[in-house]
């Protein structure tokens, strides 16, 4: 029964630490105390994260829970995507332990990105000419396709040694450190945490 109460705890916030899209929707269900807590427990929870990830603009968000929120489709979007996230991290916890992605995986995710495609359009941005992506979703299932190209990115162009897990909880994290010496999911964090267990074991110790 404490499982389940942990299981339904509605969340308060949103982790944005990993340095990818697609990282940081696997963090989505971190685990506290032994206990995995959903983040994503509903639709309007869905597109709250996709808003708090700066992936969907706030009026459109709105717009599209007014009319979606209570549809089949909805819901059934829903358990999709969360499946995809639990594919997403199996495939990384592969990716850290040196192995490659499935190729099963990688079928799966050409077929979805042929469904679920962004159009690139040109900006100027600080008078620099670049390339960014359209997202502009009509249809649930729709939000598939920003995290399908970050997992691409993550896949195809990020270095899979720098990808970890932290040494204190579950949440994985691509690691920028120019040393690639990064061991937890943030200092404010674990990395805070564990430095003061550290002092607190060697305190012990020594009154000992």
């Amino acid at each position: 029964m404490a499982q389940q109460r942990q299981e339904t705890t509605r969340p308060s916030a949103f982790l944005f630490l990993a340095g990818n899209s697609a990282l940081d929707f696997v963090n989505t269900r971190p685990v506290l105390r032994g206990h995995a807590i959903e983040l994503l427990q509903d639709f309007a929870d869905l597109l709250r994260w996709f808003v708090a990830a700066q992936l969907l603009d706030p009026k459109l968000a709105a717009k599209f829970r007014e009319r979606w929120a209570s549809s089949p489709q909805a819901h059934a979007s829903l358990r999709q995507l969360l499946a995809f996230r639990e594919l997403l991290r199996r495939e990384i916890a592969a990716l850290e332990s040196s192995k490659a992605v499935s190729k099963k995986t990688i079928s799966g995710l050409n077929r979805r990105l042929a469904q679920h495609p962004l159009l690139a359009q040109l900006v100027i941005f600080h008078g620099i000419l670049r390339k960014e992506y359209r997202f502009q979703p009509r249809k649930p299932l729709d939000l598939f396709a920003p995290l399908l190209y970050a997992a691409t990115d993550l896949f195809t162009s990020l270095d899979p040694l720098r990808l970890r897990q932290c040494q204190s909880c579950v949440l994985h994290f691509y690691d920028t450190t120019k040393n690639a010496t990064r061991r937890w999911c943030s200092m404010k964090l674990c990395g805070n945490r564990a430095k003061a267990a550290k002092y607190a074991a060697r305190h012990r110790h020594r009154s000992g």
